[in-house]
């Protein structure tokens, strides 16, 4: 199987805010191009549902108001209408796409499965009223696995959602098909979510990169600082700069023009990476660790790219001036993560589907990997799981001091490469969640700390399949992330 993206849609999403604002491009002639794109590379899987109907009506408005803002205007009047509009619509005419576990007013949401009806809304979740907000268009919904739960994004609803770099093997999970998208050159970007490695996961799969703010850091998620609120939103992009324009969209900062500058208004994360690619960043400590916190319950083993993708990324760390230091030299233990990490993980992730109640009609429909984690959560018993939980809660209240003296902590992101669909669910259910853990041996730990992270592409390799680190940041560090890895994309 074949891809070929349409050169035009490879426009980076800054690129394509400049090009809109500055009237050489339309917002329904970049609405088409991606709809276009979309529909001739099928065949990836990426989009559950497609609306180019709704899609391009709404270019057509936008496009209006930019008219309306603009064409009557010339010289530092037009400069300055630009700027404001850009500033208070910063995504005006850009088509994105929501994975198929969040709301969109009009779309058909199917949480990935067969087991229940498609929903229609009446309108936005939080997440996509923000983006919409700011002026972006969105052109459909994209695959996910059935209610978001593994790391692949496969399900018996449509099929599955195929990597670009490698169509035969999966995109990731459980943001695939907007990854898939993004590297495809059908979206510039788009919104992910990260329960568990969600974002991060599908990034490193294929070749992009892919944020996970810290617990409760964006306005539109959960605010509750438990280790039962796992997932946060987070911007998957083909750039570090285009990271960090939807992750100034989804944090709700403002965007204000740069001083002596005639180009477009930058939020708090874009003026962060501006300045570090312009000016550097002052050395960081950064620890470095490749045991996983399901060791020693799992064998972990890393692939060679997986290894030499860790070393390219701390050389290039190093020679930016960085102190990288290994975590046992600077923590003086061997036992690095929490003990029993492994089922204590397992018994957090299935008990938010205790609650789930699907009747004798459906139960049947639901994957094979779902029933056994409801199979799982309905069999533990209750002071087993809450003993578990205490357990995770403990160690994520003391996520800062377990930072130690670093200022970011470095591990591998994927484990190997990603598999070819059918690999993980051909397998029976226990040991196809074994291998998803093996396949992500470092993402849930970082949901349960609360911590932001990053992944970040260092190395490709002979078959051309991307490989990643993952640099992890503490609390409130989002905007330092990106322009770490802003710095390090640089080299």
């Amino acid at each position: 199987m074949e891809h070929s993206a349409d050169p035009v849609t490879t426009f980076t999403a800054t690129e394509s805010r400049e090009a809109f604002i500055s009237g050489e491009v339309s917002a329904v002639e970049l609405t088409t191009m991606a709809l276009t794109s979309a529909a001739t590379q099928s065949a990836l899987g990426a989009f559950l549902h497609l609306d180019a109907e709704y899609a391009l009506h709404r270019a057509q408005e936008i496009d209006q108001i930019r008219a309306a803002v603009l064409d009557s205007r010339s010289g530092e009047a037009r400069d300055a209408a630009m700027a404001q509009l850009s500033s208070r619509s910063p995504l005006l005419g850009m088509p994105t796409a929501f994975k198929d576990l969040v709301h969109v007013a009009g779309m058909p949401t199917t949480m990935g499965t067969s087991a229940l009806a498609p929903t229609v809304p009446g309108r936005d979740d939080p997440l996509a009223r923000r983006v919409h907000t700011a002026g972006a268009i969105s052109i459909g919904k994209t695959q996910v696995p059935e209610f978001g739960l593994p790391c692949y994004s496969e399900n018996d609803i449509a099929p599955p959602a195929r990597n670009p770099l490698a169509p035969s093997r999966t995109a990731g999970g459980s943001t695939g098909g907007g990854a898939g998208a993004i590297a495809a050159g059908i979206l510039p970007m788009a919104p992910g979510n990260d329960g568990g490695g969600s974002v991060r996961i599908p990034a490193a799969a294929c070749g992009l990169i892919g944020l996970k703010p810290g617990r409760g850091r964006l306005p539109d998620d959960q605010q509750r600082q438990s280790v039962d609120n796992l997932a946060t939103s987070g911007p998957i992009a083909a750039t570090v700069q285009d990271a960090a324009l939807l992750f100034d969209v989804m944090a709700g900062h403002h965007f204000t023009p740069k001083p002596g500058s005639s180009g477009l208004p930058l939020g708090k994360a874009m003026f962060g990476v501006e300045r570090a690619t312009q000016e550097g960043l002052a050395p960081l400590r950064i620890g470095v660790t490749t045991e996983s916190p399901f060791s020693p319950e799992l064998e972990i083993v890393l692939a060679e790219p997986a290894v030499e993708a860790l070393e390219r990324g701390l050389n290039t760390l190093g020679r930016l001036g960085h102190i990288i230091q290994g975590s046992s030299h600077c923590t003086g233990v061997d036992e690095f993560w929490p003990e029993h990490y492994h089922q204590n993980f397992q018994a957090l992730w299935t008990s938010r589907l205790s609650g789930l109640e699907f009747s004798a009609e459906a139960q049947p429909r639901l994957t094979a990997l779902t029933r056994y984690f409801i199979e799982l959560s309905a069999d533990r018993p209750a002071d087993q799981t809450e003993a578990a939980i205490r357990a995770l809660e403990e160690f994520s209240a003391n996520a800062e001091a377990f930072m130690g003296p670093w200022d970011v902590l470095a591990t591998p992101m994927l484990a190997f490469a990603p598999p070819e669909v059918g690999w993980f669910s051909k397998m029976d259910p226990a040991e196809n969640y074994r291998e998803q853990c093996r396949f992500t041996p470092y993402s849930s730990v970082i949901n349960v700390m609360g911590l932001p992270a990053i992944n970040v592409p260092t190395h490709t390799d002979a078959e051309g399949l991307s490989w990643s680190i993952q640099l992890i940041g503490r609390h409130g560090a989002e905007e330092q992330l990106l322009a770490l890895a802003a710095t390090m994309l640089q080299h």
